[in-house]
């Protein structure tokens, strides 16, 4: 199966150029994209971007440039379809990956040992449409979120009537959250695939292999860079 990483990261940030800032001497995106780079599984990799600052970045790890169009750098642009502008631009390249490894070049919480993980799921199972990180967030439980009614008060997302939901958390159905550091799809399954996939992501399909981690954040504030910079120490990531 061809496997290839695809880096994401646009420059028109709230946080400037945060995709480039100063982690540890390196710049954001050297961790994701030589987490990626340090799986054996891997053998093509990308970046897309509308910045040359992150292009340039991420060309010294190694990763041939996408130029993104203006309208896929704006705040408003949608993964899916700069991962489908992505795959096109490959496509001249001669590189048509049956497992797309995408990486977002704000997260500097990522193992290697994960992403083979997730190329592993795909590759023994290829009914599964994506793997991705995962962690059990109970506290935040969306039986316990609340939403606001016109008449503005606070109503419950679901309807409850004739039911007995527990205030005890681990009383629960066990809650996952997304993380937001990369997305391994199996392409014929997920992007490629007829049937609808789960919303929000849609692009990731249906059947989804999780994999579950203790931590995950990415960078929005300067305080986040502090925090992954003790991440990487903590767990003793350096390439």
């Amino acid at each position: 199966m061809k496997i290839s990483a695809l880096l994401t990261g646009r420059g028109n940030n709230t946080l400037k150029d945060k995709n480039i800032l100063p982690v540890l001497g390196k710049p954001l995106l050297y961790y994701p994209a030589m987490a990626a780079k340090a799986c054996s599984l891997i053998t093509d990799f990308y970046v897309s971007s509308d910045d040359e600052k992150i292009l340039a970045a991420a060309a010294d790890c190694g990763y041939k440039k996408i130029i993104r169009p203006d309208e896929l750098g704006l705040p408003t642009a949608q993964h899916k379809d700069v991962i489908i502008h992505a795959l096109s631009e490959m496509k001249k390249d001669g590189v048509e990956p049956d497992i797309l490894v995408v990486l977002l070049a704000n997260s500097g919480i990522v193992k290697t040992e994960w992403i083979c993980e997730s190329i592993e799921n795909l590759i023994n199972n290829p009914n599964l449409s994506a793997s991705v990180p995962v962690m059990l967030e109970m506290d935040n439980h969306p039986y316990r979120s609340k939403r606001l009614r016109e008449d503005g008060c606070l109503d419950t997302w679901f309807d409850f009537r004739g039911k007995s939901i527990s205030t005890n958390r681990q009383d629960l159905p066990m809650n996952f959250v997304l993380c937001h550091n990369f997305w391994t799809l199996n392409l014929k399954n997920s992007l490629y695939s007829k049937e609808e996939g789960q919303q929000p992501w849609s692009f990731m399909g249906n059947n989804i292999k999780p994999i579950i981690v203790k931590e995950s954040f990415d960078v929005h504030t300067e305080e986040d860079i502090l925090k992954t910079e003790k991440w990487l120490q903590l767990n003793n990531i350096s390439y």
